[in-house]
């Protein structure tokens, strides 16, 4: 088992969180792991995405042209990345930051109107989760269980409070995709 993913969107919207997440989730499986981030100088508003490898043998580069699942976040990243995704791979969107729908046909395509759902959970900060709780359901990689274990790792122990909202917002994320 090998999957190659991009997430992609603007800084602020949990890009690089959730890519780390997933990461950790993949550790947490005793399987082979890179995490790239790339983003911008702004910290907040600029374009960020993020490569995550999941595999159960060695990952010879973490750099990659092509792709088995991109999770898109806003239209610049969908225009950039559409084309890349492998034939037969998966693009899991929100319509919310989208005006062109992807287009290929020789791809799955999951819209999630996650930033609704998140609005509904009154925490849009839970967005990115709603997403990931998405991917989940369409790519098997990683347990539910393993990504809250991520999730422990990754948020500091004063958050750990959030780790019940996250879950739930995941359970969603399946749920609405």
């Amino acid at each position: 088992m090998k999957e190659e993913i991009i997430i992609a969107g603007f800084g602020g919207q949990g890009v690089l969180s959730m890519g780390k997440i997933l990461a950790y989730a993949g550790l947490m499986e005793n399987l082979e792991v890179t995490w790239m981030p790339s983003y911008g100088p702004e910290q907040r508003g600029g374009t960020a995405n993020v490569t995550v490898i999941i595999s159960d043998k060695s990952i010879s580069s973490p750099v990659l042209d092509t792709y088995d699942t991109a999770v898109i976040l806003n239209q610049q990243s969908l225009d950039k990345f559409e084309a890349k995704v492998k034939p037969g791979g998966t693009i899991i969107y929100d319509p919310a930051g989208i005006h062109r729908p992807p287009t290929r046909t020789d791809i799955t395509v999951v819209p999630v109107d996650a930033m609704t759902a998140a609005i509904e959970m009154n925490n849009t900060k839970t967005y990115n989760m709603i997403l990931l709780g998405a991917l989940l359901k369409h790519r098997k990689i990683v347990s539910t269980d393993a990504v809250i274990r991520g999730l422990k790792k990754t948020l500091p122990e004063r958050h750990h409070h959030l780790i019940p909202l996250n879950e739930k917002a995941i359970e969603i994320g399946m749920s609405i995709s």
